[in-house]
């Protein structure tokens, strides 16, 4: 019997190409899993295509980042049906200002993509959106991990996880040179590493002191998108 594996992957931002690519890659299994520790959409040219693709594997899951959680604030009006009190907020000028901050984000891709599927499967995507966890523990062999999009703002040692908000998990950076924890390592995206300062190796991913990050810039010139196995912590690039 061949042994299953546990994968992780950020930051795709519609470039479903470069993930199918990935998958081939790494020849992800049925029985393996893949953990997508957020930011799929957004950017690139094929956000829901690569989100629906995700939806429909039973061995992928993907964590919240911020370019999902600013789709649900702008989604929760935009999806609904026109009344006098949405009309009001547009004016306003509540759903405009979070409109404008997810255009500026690259959420324009997103939006047109969105809005040329039926009205059945928008409603799926928001409704799947909104469920999504913040954070993963993991125990893979004599190796813990916590899976979260951006880091652990507001950082305390005795602060449970599920004490931190949401823009603490999806937004705020972390301090890649500070040691969190001792015995478990904190997987990230959310800052492509080509970002990193001080980093000798641009564009791959990156490891300091019980920190990986693994955003390598996908959607942007020169970028690659990059894959970690977290059974043996071989890297994977597209």
């Amino acid at each position: 019997m061949k042994k299953s594996y546990t994968y992780v992957i950020s930051d795709i931002h519609g470039q479903y190409d470069a993930f199918i690519k990935m998958l081939k890659k790494i020849k992800l299994k049925d029985s393996d899993i893949l953990y997508v520790i957020g930011d799929v959409i957004d950017r690139g040219p094929n956000s829901i295509k690569t989100l629906l693709y995700i939806m429909g594997k039973d061995n992928i899951y993907l964590l919240a980042g911020n370019h999902e959680y600013m789709a649900t604030l702008c989604l929760n009006y935009l999806l609904k049906e026109i009344s006098n009190d949405i009309v009001d907020k547009l004016s306003d000028g509540m759903i405009l200002g979070l409109l404008e901050e997810w255009n500026k984000n690259g959420g324009g891709t997103t939006l047109n993509e969105l809005f040329s599927v039926d009205k059945e499967t928008r409603n799926r995507i928001f409704n799947y959106l909104t469920r999504l966890k913040l954070y993963k523990e993991l125990e893979i062999g004599d190796k813990k991990f916590i899976l979260v999009h951006a880091g652990l703002g507001n950082f305390k040692k005795s602060k449970k996880l599920k004490d931190y908000n949401i823009m603490e998990l999806v937004w705020d950076k972390m301090d890649y040179e500070k040691l969190y924890f001792d015995d478990k390592y904190l997987v990230v995206g959310h800052t492509p590493t080509q970002l990193i300062e001080n980093n000798e190796n641009p564009g791959y991913i990156y490891h300091s002191k019980n920190n990986i990050v693994i955003d390598c810039g996908c959607t942007y010139k020169g970028g690659r998108l990059g894959c970690l196995r977290l059974d043996d912590m071989k890297e994977f690039y597209v």
